[in-house]
């Protein structure tokens, strides 16, 4: 039995996006399948692959993980020619704590501009509150200094395509289907999200979905 994901909605299911990439950048092949999880009728299709209702799941032979970051480093584990996490042990500290606190934190973020890869781009009709200009300087620190400190020798936050950019991709188009106003360095990190072949994949995909959330699309 090779590698399978379940997958929460394309358009919306950021936690999704994440173990996704990390395959489909790399070529590595997978079965997925993609439950709308806006529909309270799903859950029960999800409880069947885990325990804790909620998704991405992997299912590897007879072992399932869930947990995006959990599955990131089950990848890692699994194929270490990829290079999922830098070799450099100061680069590898510094892509694993950000992506802890990506996984952790930025609440207000998450909860004012949800993922949606279908809504025009514009600001949020009510604006930025004052903690998610916070979430968002902050992000932009996170950025500056790996590309600053690691990132010399390509367009991602360690220089090549890692672990902590499939953390970070999915805010990088929050941050762009919002119209956030990014200085160049952000600015250049979100371009590179957006141009990686397995991201259009994705969004592609996700366009073509035929759910919609009400309270995300107004907002």
């Amino acid at each position: 039995m090779g590698l399978k994901l379940v997958l929460g909605n394309k358009n919306y299911s950021s936690w999704s996006m994440r173990p996704w990439l990390a395959l489909a950048e790399h070529d590595i092949g997978f079965e997925e399948e993609v439950i709308n999880i806006y529909d309270p009728a799903s859950k029960a299709r999800i409880l069947r692959y885990s325990p804790a209702g909620k998704m991405p799941i992997l299912l590897d032979g007879e072992s399932t993980i869930w947990d995006s970051l959990a599955i990131l480093e089950t990848f890692a584990d699994k194929f270490p020619q990829l290079d999922l996490w830098p070799k450099d042990p100061a680069a590898r500290a510094l892509a694993r704590s950000i992506s802890a606190e990506m996984h952790s934190s930025f609440v207000p973020l998450r909860k004012a501009l949800p993922m949606n890869l279908k809504r025009n781009i514009a600001p949020p009709k009510a604006g930025f509150a004052e903690d998610v200009q916070a979430d968002i300087r902050r992000l932009c620190d996170i950025f500056r200094d790996a590309r600053t400190r690691f990132g010399a020798r390509g367009d991602f936050l360690f220089g090549a395509f890692s672990a902590a950019d499939c953390m970070f991709a999915p805010v990088a188009t929050r941050l762009r289907t919002y119209a956030v106003r990014l200085d160049a360095p952000c600015e250049d990190y979100v371009e590179a999200i957006h141009s990686l072949s397995s991201f259009k994949r994705w969004k592609d995909a996700g366009l073509k979905e035929p759910w919609a959330v009400a309270e995300y699309d107004t907002l």
